[in-house]
């Protein structure tokens, strides 16, 4: 494609390519916008039903040909008809001003909020950042309002340790936690009522996901089982049987046809999200898994290890494609960019590397923190990093240089997890008994390696400086 640019189709709700004889039952209804990873999504009627599919711009950047590039969506999207050229342009456009917004900002503490009575376990944002969830140790999940630090909901019914907790991010409506009372419990984010509890796992309930369609959860637990729950109906769609110790890493890919699961076994499955078939296993790990995502176009699978490596694996057939090495001790955890170029790890070393996806060279180690760095994340932008730390701070790295740019203070206890908001302009910090904010799309994390410890037991919001 000239100029290198990838166009990438990504659709939903069952679409499928339309053959020639079917466009005419095609019609475009409207255009949405998507800044991180850059793309636009179209809404289209088939048939008299409303469905959504995705042009994925993942190497669009400041200085792309807009013109070529619209010309070369109209040729492979017969929804994009000649009258519809200047409105995907002036997107385009929008979204080339977007990536030349990048972000630069600093970070002042906005709030430090003591959240239960007993120790954290998880955090999670909604999209905007506008509102956060906190599990706790006191079988409660508590909903916030990040503006105000207005405990908006509590939600109870477990029973025991509530250990995950995520939103069903972009809508934002619905939560689920999953508990150590071997139950998920799925919760409406406006009223903090109760819609379903779903049973059947034989242990504790260590991590969860909702698909991207936000139709089904999926739930991974220490009985070495995920299961696949249909928000609906509160019905088991399917369990997912193959691993031989707990499952404490599990997602779906940007479809939702597929769910990566990563277990203490030291393996990592990807399996069909509709049927459980097991599509294959990733052998290679010589310890445990710590973390298994896809990048955003679903072509390679990074997983994280105690081992103290990355491996990066073809996500069409499962095989093999590099090892990321340089860590002396174990990866903590592990993530792409948005766009999927580059890969960053973090370490029980004390450091964080980037990675370049191409070339599997390391790009920069950063270097700083005085303790394991057990959480890592990019803001939307790509730019900058965030790391949590045992040393009781986070920071913010320039993704280029390596160089830390702030360091986020204020915390007395071990940082477990960290995360920004969609826009990049909130963070969020957590240790056992704190929770600060900052900004970037919010990924719950946990350690792997330690329990909470007593004492700190907050949360604090970090808000952009302008």
């Amino acid at each position: 494609m000239r100029q290198g640019h990838r166009l990438l189709f990504g659709c939903f709700h069952g679409y499928e390519a339309p053959s020639l004889g079917r466009v005419r039952k095609m019609k475009l209804k409207s255009f949405l916008l998507r800044y991180y990873p850059p793309g636009i999504m179209l809404e289209y009627e088939k048939n008299g039903e409303l469905k959504t599919k995705s042009i994925d711009l993942l190497e669009l950047s400041s200085s792309t040909d807009v013109n070529s590039l619209v010309e070369e969506i109209q040729k492979v999207e017969p929804l994009i008809t000649a009258s519809r050229i200047e409105q995907v342009r002036l997107l385009v456009q929008r979204l080339q001003e977007k990536l030349r917004q990048h972000s630069d900002h600093s970070f002042y503490l906005f709030k430090v909020l003591r959240a239960h009575i007993l120790p954290l376990t998880n955090v999670a944002l909604n999209k905007s950042g506008s509102c956060f969830i906190t599990g706790s140790y006191d079988r409660t999940c508590k909903l916030w309002d990040t503006a105000s630090g207005e405990e908006l909901h509590t939600l109870e019914g477990h029973r025991n340790v509530v250990y995950a907790v995520t939103f069903n991010n972009p809508y934002g409506d619905k939560i689920a936690t999953g508990s150590f009372d071997k139950t998920c419990k799925l919760w409406s984010a406006e009223t903090g009522k109760c819609y379903h509890t779903f049973r059947g796992h034989k242990a504790e309930i260590m991590c969860l996901s909702f698909n991207p369609q936000s139709t089904v959860v999926a739930t991974g637990s220490m009985d070495t089982t995920a299961k696949v729950w249909d928000i609906q109906s509160g019905e088991e769609v399917v369990t997912l049987m193959g691993h031989l110790a707990e499952i404490i890493s599990l997602s779906f890919d940007t479809s939702g046809d597929r769910i990566i699961t990563g277990s203490f076994d030291h393996t990592v499955i990807v399996w069909e999200a509709d049927t459980g078939r097991k599509v294959y296993t990733l052998i290679g790990h010589r310890a445990e898994i710590s973390s298994a995502l896809f990048n955003w176009d679903c072509s390679l699978i990074l997983t994280a290890s105690m081992d103290k490596t990355c491996m990066l694996w073809d996500a069409t057939d499962g095989k093999y494609v590099a090892t990321l090495t340089g860590h002396d001790d174990e990866i903590l955890d592990s993530c792409f960019d948005y766009t999927g170029k580059l890969i960053a790890t973090a370490s029980v070393d004390g450091t964080a590397r980037v990675y370049s996806a191409a070339t599997r060279k390391c790009i920069t180690k950063l270097e700083g923190h005085e303790g394991e760095i057990s959480k890592i994340s990019f803001n939307p932008q790509g730019n900058r990093l965030l790391t949590g730390s045992s040393d009781k701070t986070a920071r913010i790295w320039d993704v280029q240089t390596g160089q830390c740019l702030q360091v986020l203070e204020g915390h007395t206890g071990e940082i477990f997890s960290c995360a920004f908001n969609y826009k990049g302009n909130i963070v969020i910090t957590r240790t056992a008994v704190r929770v600060i904010t900052a900004v970037d799309d919010s990924k719950e994390a946990t350690s792997l390696r330690s329990p909470p410890q007593y004492g700190d037991n907050s949360q604090r919001l970090f808000l952009e400086l302008h």
